[in-house]
């Protein structure tokens, strides 16, 4: 059974769309073994004068997404979708939809066209059906700090991630503190399909041998025997650049704290250092063997 709710972050200002899917070994997402619920989150980051979507969520999920958007917008105000990676369904599957049912002017992507690569009802060579609206391309650039609205008083950071599979973006909003992670920092779910899917307190699950099973037997299967310093480096250098008081991922529980973002990059750091290529050798492993 899957289940919606809407998370207000941070008053008027963060909301987390949530849409959850049991785990029963289908989702690459998770470990095959993996079993209870967890959620896609898609975040509105609002201002009185833009919105910002972050990722549009799956296909399965487009009445449910178009609801609650509706629930907090005024399908006049002008939004600028962000979908954190390109190349993933959960990050595109309803941009269009969205695009049809509200004011996007924008959508941010590391390619030029972004509609070609949003566009999954048609099979034509144009890659647009025709009535598929007009969607402007913001190309993005290296790491660099862009606006939700035009007021220019609400800066986001768009970063290239220090750790990831495919082309992928972490923001980090500088007025809440908040860092959108993608999928990194995606191994806490529920019991519940209900949630709740904002943990302040210990979160129970994070520590460096769960954590350390949870990214081999997942995407990150490659990092057994990769050089992981630069990686840790990296995380090291988001970590002390941003104030990150709340870490919000793409799936699975968001995590609120300044201890919490603390022991999750430490236990990060830690897995790493233990998967570098100078403690461990490097191998392939099938996804239904599990380390």
């Amino acid at each position: 059974m899957s289940c919606s709710s809407i998370t207000e972050l941070a008053e008027g200002s963060i909301y987390a769309l949530h849409n959850t899917f049991p785990l029963d070994g289908r989702v690459s997402a998770y470990p095959t073994s993996a079993r209870g619920h967890s959620a896609s989150n898609c975040y509105l980051l609002h201002e009185d004068d833009g919105a910002l979507p972050l990722d549009t969520g799956y296909a399965a999920h487009e009445r449910s997404i178009l609801g609650q958007l509706g629930s907090i917008l005024d399908p006049r105000k002008p939004l600028s979708i962000f979908p954190l990676r390109i190349n993933e369904f959960m990050s595109v599957g309803n941009a269009m939809a969205i695009a049809k049912q509200f004011n996007v002017v924008e959508c941010y992507s590391p390619t030029p066209d972004v509609a070609r690569w949003l566009e999954f009802e048609t099979t034509s060579p144009g890659g647009k059906s025709k009535d598929a609206p007009a969607l402007p391309t913001t190309l993005l650039g290296p790491s660099q700090t862009y606006q939700v609205g035009k007021s220019g008083n609400r800066p986001f950071d768009a970063i290239n991630p220090p750790i990831r599979l495919i082309s992928t973006r972490w923001i980090y909003d500088e007025a809440t503190r908040t860092l959108f992670s993608s999928d990194m920092f995606t191994h806490v779910w529920r019991d519940d399909a209900g949630g709740p899917w904002l943990i302040e307190d210990d979160d129970k699950v994070t520590t460096s041998a769960f954590v350390r099973s949870f990214l081999l037997n997942t995407r990150y299967w490659w990092l057994e025997g990769a050089e992981t310093e630069s990686l840790r480096r990296g995380a090291a250098d988001v970590f002390d650049r941003y104030d990150i008081e709340t870490i919000a991922p793409g799936y699975g529980a968001i995590l609120r704290g300044r201890a919490l973002v603390e022991r999750q990059f430490s236990v990060l750091d830690d897995v790493l250092r233990s998967l570098d290529r100078r403690a461990v050798k490097p191998r392939y492993v099938p996804r239904g063997i599990e380390r």
